[in-house]
């Protein structure tokens, strides 16, 4: 893996077999995401962004070439490690939050940190001081359908830091929000990328917000092209 770099990809390949036709979704993508950078992946829909952020992530195999995150191969790695890993290094924010019903913003937050065996009043100091950052230190005791759309993704978000990772994915962070909503969260996870210094890979059909990218990046033909700005706007 190249020197400081937070995740790196060589040669990504993904194929599914349609009955006796073989379906390319990934073609030899390469990536290098270095510390703090924030870059944007866009694509029309069906282009296999999700199935690239899955296999960054580890949540998927490659059906060749290698993913690296925070100087460690996945592939390389059991199914606990990489598990470990994941919680240690990585954050992942959805389109739809995906909290515990059951559980209120606090509890929900917390949860990565007593996976990882942080004692629980540790976690709760840091769970809650992470939800005042977002703006949600009165609502941090409600239950995510006491939430409105947006205070659920903020939790979401909290929930992706609280760990205080290298890397978060984001896969279409305000894709579910209404304009002014999703701008409120498209200028937390700026402030939060600066402040925290946490690299951040979104992928997103919403042109504002790859804007605030470092680079952006479209996927097309299973490959990852660079895209200058001033195209991605239109």
């Amino acid at each position: 893996m190249s020197n400081q770099a937070v995740l790196e990809c060589r040669g990504l390949s993904k194929s599914y077999s349609e009955g006796p036709a073989q379906v390319h979704v990934l073609q030899g993508v390469e990536l290098l995401l270095k510390p703090g950078e924030r870059v944007a992946i866009i694509g029309s829909s069906g282009s296999g962004k999700t199935t690239l952020l899955n296999m960054l992530g580890g949540l998927d195999t490659p059906s060749s070439g290698s993913v690296w995150l925070a100087g460690e191969e996945l592939s390389a790695l059991s199914e606990r490690n990489r598990g470990l890993l994941r919680n240690r290094a990585l954050g992942f924010v959805y389109q739809f939050h995906h909290l515990l019903a059951e559980f209120n913003a606090l509890e929900n937050v917390c949860m990565p940190l007593l996976i990882s065996k942080l004692p629980v009043p540790e976690a709760r100091q840091r769970a809650e001081a992470l939800l005042t950052r977002v703006g949600l230190g009165p609502r941090m005791h409600h239950k995510p359908a006491e939430l409105s759309g947006g205070e659920r993704q903020r939790v979401a978000i909290a929930r992706a830091l609280v760990n205080q990772p290298k890397l978060v994915l984001l896969d279409e962070p305000t894709g579910n929000l209404d304009r002014t909503t999703a701008q409120t969260i498209q200028e937390l996870i700026l402030e939060l990328s600066v402040s925290l210094g946490t690299a951040f890979l979104v992928v997103t059909h919403d042109p504002a917000l790859a804007q605030q990218m470092d680079r952006i990046l479209t996927l097309e033909n299973g490959r990852l092209i660079p895209v200058a700005k001033d195209q991605a706007a239109h």
